[in-house]
């Protein structure tokens, strides 16, 4: 790989909430060359959307170098929101967004990376979803547990 090329990462991602809002946790892996790294957490109070994109956010900021990123997501939210509507929204300064905060965070995470997200079905039985919500539904669960 010559310098100028970035190395392409897959970032698969879930979030969870106990109610919405209620407790919530996120869960990301992170691969590279079939090497997957697991990351996740969680909020005493929050909604589903904002730890769908928190775990997007947490699995950017883990990555050191500018790289090629494909986020895979069972959120058609945030699909939808890196793909296309992203841009408007700051066309708008987020007028009318919700989680705005959490957005301008993904762009501050994102600005090295060229970021592209897939959706899947969730619940359909891929792999690293299924681990995601996982680690996901666990943090939300241990985030309850706190209250």
């Amino acid at each position: 790989m010559n310098k100028k090329e970035k190395k392409v990462v897959t970032l698969y991602s879930d979030g969870s909430s106990l109610g919405n809002p209620g407790p919530g946790g996120w869960g990301t892996i992170l691969e590279f060359k079939g090497k997957k790294r697991e990351f996740s957490g969680n909020e005493r109070d929050t909604t589903n959307n904002r730890m769908e994109l928190t775990a997007v956010i947490r699995g950017l900021q883990k990555l050191k170098e500018p790289c090629s990123v494909k986020v895979v997501t069972d959120s058609s939210y945030v699909a939808n929101a890196i793909n296309s509507w992203l841009k408007n929204w700051i066309v708008k300064d987020f007028k009318k967004v919700k989680n705005v905060d959490l957005w301008r965070e993904y762009l501050e995470s994102a600005k090295t990376h060229d970021v592209k997200a897939t959706w899947v079905r969730g619940h359909s039985g891929h792999l690293e979803n299924e681990r995601c919500d996982v680690l996901a539904v666990n943090a939300a669960q241990e985030a309850k547990k706190e209250i």
